[in-house]
């Protein structure tokens, strides 16, 4: 069930005490100065202090008979640690600040002859250190300056972050150089850390609040990766041509791919294209540790993202909410896109207030704030006090024949008969929408009438089908549609619903070697007929498990449930609802083996769909409307998403 954030405000003892006996022995003409509620550039960037330290990660990684040592990139106030004050920490740790940088103008890291940091990427030095914050850059290991091996998502990656927490809270050592004995160690803060970062970089703040460590308050996971086995695969059916190896390779230093040979070859062999879950992907899921999260959660995510899919919200934000942790929520109508990119001046305060509040304890109201935050149209945005609200609840829908062949109705009531359908991997789920209205070979589509009110999804449905296959082996797609014209970000243009602009601005000053400013972005619209609202794939040789597969009996019926991504999304009056039941969405999932025809049963077929006032409001919406389908003119919507081979980066 969904929970309102609950905070704890964060004191020290020392100064708690002290106000208590200023209270006491203050008369009334000496007013105290009310506590802070915002932390402000008072502090030189310019004189900021910038080090390089290596970590000791306890780990031989790379087999070279020494513990990996991950690279360390410091700026911080030169000031309070003059004044004897502690600082807390932001840290994004990534395996991109060499190999293929960070955001939108792909910044990579830049040094001075002395090694030490000039150009951090992104704008959390620039605008954070004058507030009294310390910014910190990690390389994962096997990245950049680092020791080790990329084991995408693993212990390795996990350690190598995990271990700067330490040594920001007096656990674990540091040295001034890759190789030497000095030590170097971080008075300067109170081990206090935020941890942020897009796609693998959020996947590591997620994977190291999954480890419980003492000193994380709090991570801001941005598109992130909650279990890396649902990145490459869904219930069985495979996302990409390749696997975790690939990726390793792909953000590995050119000297750690001389010597992690060993490393790769344990990638391939414990993830084989079966789609069967094995130990890896057991080792690099975060949602199963969610009871050791400690640090709160505000977590970002497009909801047309279709690189680190919505499938990674779902699970991890229910399990987040089960264990009580504190949590907010953004959801955009984007792809793979960074906050900054798509909500700027409204992302860059709010995320100022947030780390005020969780790492310096500043009784700011934020958690007070409603827990999520939706967009609903291009720039337009509303609240929910909690996500889902708590009046969500499931209705069960039901597919059924129609007055026209081959286009069926969705509704309330069960149905007997049968729909076909033949596999085709040339087609998309753009295709099957545009389609919605005529019968087509390579789909099985349910439609309602007009909707007569608007109607709320909110969270992760679940698709039940029964199915007959007519090979060995048949992969599934699930897809709900909202049929109705509208204005939408063109998530299948490259930029994702985001166009960048050529004027910038700027976010805390700058240095000769580090801007803080950068390009301008607006929404990027198309006008569509059809807007797709949640996916589900799965190998339908998963049945009788979600994690292994097995060959099918041809003509035998197999029950199945596909699991759709989480999404909030409102189908206005006049819209219809559409579900869609077809094979291989292409360039989202890889193709069988073979080219089945699926027959499916409707009376054991059905759709557990989250409505904000549940079944009732769906009855309320559908009253009085006639599921009768328009004439069979085929539907516009968005281009097919751009598909080059991808990475959970992306070029924003």
């Amino acid at each position: 069930m969904p929970i309102r954030m609950r905070f704890t405000i964060w004191r020290p003892l020392a100064t708690a005490a002290t106000a208590a006996l200023l209270a006491t022995f203050l008369t009334p003409a000496a007013t105290a100065h009310p506590a802070p509620r915002q932390s402000e550039p008072v502090h030189s960037y310019a004189d900021a202090v910038r080090e390089a330290v290596w970590v000791d990660t306890g780990h031989d990684g790379d087999g070279d008979g020494e513990d990996d040592r991950v690279a360390v990139d410091v700026v911080r106030p030169r000031e309070p640690a003059r004044q004897g004050r502690k600082v807390p920490v932001i840290m994004d740790a990534s395996p991109y600040y060499s190999c293929c940088g960070r955001g939108n103008e792909s910044q990579k890291k830049t040094y001075d002859a002395d090694g030490d940091v000039v150009g951090m990427p992104l704008y959390y030095d620039n605008y954070f250190v004058p507030r009294g914050y310390a910014f910190v850059g990690v390389d994962l290991a096997g990245t950049n300056r680092s020791d080790g091996c990329v084991d995408v998502g693993g212990p390795s990656d996990i350690r190598s972050a995990k271990a700067v927490v330490d040594w920001l809270n007096g656990r674990a050592k540091a040295y001034t150089s890759r190789t030497g004995g000095e030590r170097a160690r971080a008075t300067w803060t109170n081990g206090r850390t935020g941890m942020i970062g897009k796609s693998w970089d959020g996947t590591i703040a997620n994977g190291v609040a999954a480890t419980g460590v003492e000193g994380l308050e709090t991570i801001v996971p941005i598109a992130a990766i909650s279990s890396w086995y649902d990145y490459y695969f869904s219930q069985g059916a495979p996302l990409y041509g390749s696997g975790p190896d690939w990726l390793s390779d792909y953000v590995n230093s050119p000297d750690a791919r001389d010597r992690c040979d060993a490393v790769q070859r344990k990638l391939v062999d414990g993830a084989p294209r079966t789609g069967d879950r094995t130990k890896l992907w057991t080792e690099r899921d975060y949602v199963k540790a969610a009871s050791k999260v400690k640090a709160s959660v505000f977590l970002v995510h497009g909801m047309q993202d279709l690189n680190v899919r919505m499938q990674h919200v779902g699970p991890w934000w229910d399990a987040l909410a089960k264990n009580g942790v504190d949590r907010k929520i953004w959801l955009s109508q984007t792809g793979h896109v960074d906050p900054f990119d798509f909500r700027r001046a409204e992302w860059v305060d709010t995320l100022h207030r947030w780390f005020d509040h969780e790492l310096l304890g500043y009784d700011n109201g934020v958690d007070d704030e409603p827990m999520a935050d939706i967009e609903r149209r291009p720039g337009q945005w509303e609240t929910s006090g909690t996500w889902p609200p708590r009046s969500t609840a499931p209705a069960t829908l039901r597919p059924a024949d129609g007055a026209r062949p081959g286009v069926g109705t969705l509704g309330l009531r069960p149905d007997r008969g049968t729909e076909t359908f033949t596999d085709d991997p040339a087609l998309s789920e753009t295709d099957w929408a545009a389609r919605i209205d005529e019968p087509t070979p390579g789909k099985a589509g349910f439609v309602t009438g007009p909707l007569t009110r608007d109607l709320r999804l909110s969270g992760a449905s679940e698709v039940t089908v029964t199915a007959r296959s007519s090979t060995p082996t048949a992969h599934l797609s699930a897809v709900l549609v909202d049929l109705g014209p509208d204005t939408i970000r063109d998530y299948g243009d490259r930029g994702e619903g985001v166009t960048t602009l050529t004027d910038r601005t700027c976010w805390g000053p700058s240095t000769p070697g580090d801007s803080s400013c950068y390009l301008e972005t607006a929404a990027k619209t198309t006008d569509v007929e059809y807007t797709v609202v949640s996916r589900g794939w799965a190998d339908l040789g998963n049945h009788a498990s979600r994690w292994q597969g097995r060959p099918l009996t041809p003509g035998r019926a197999y029950t199945l449930t596909l699991h759709l991504a989480a999404t909030d999304h409102v189908v206005p009056a006049g819209h219809r609802l559409a579900l869609i039941v077809a094979g291989t969405d292409q360039d989202l999932i890889d193709p069988p083996a073979d080219t089945p025809t699926l027959t499916l049963d409707l009376s054991r077929t059905s759709a557990r769909v989250p409505f904000v006032g549940g079944t009732a409001a769906f009855a309320r919406a559908t009253a009085g409307t006639a599921a009768v389908p328009p004439a069979p003119t085929p539907l516009d919507g968005v281009s097919a998403p751009h598909t080059t081979h991808r990475v959970p980066k992306g070029a924003r």
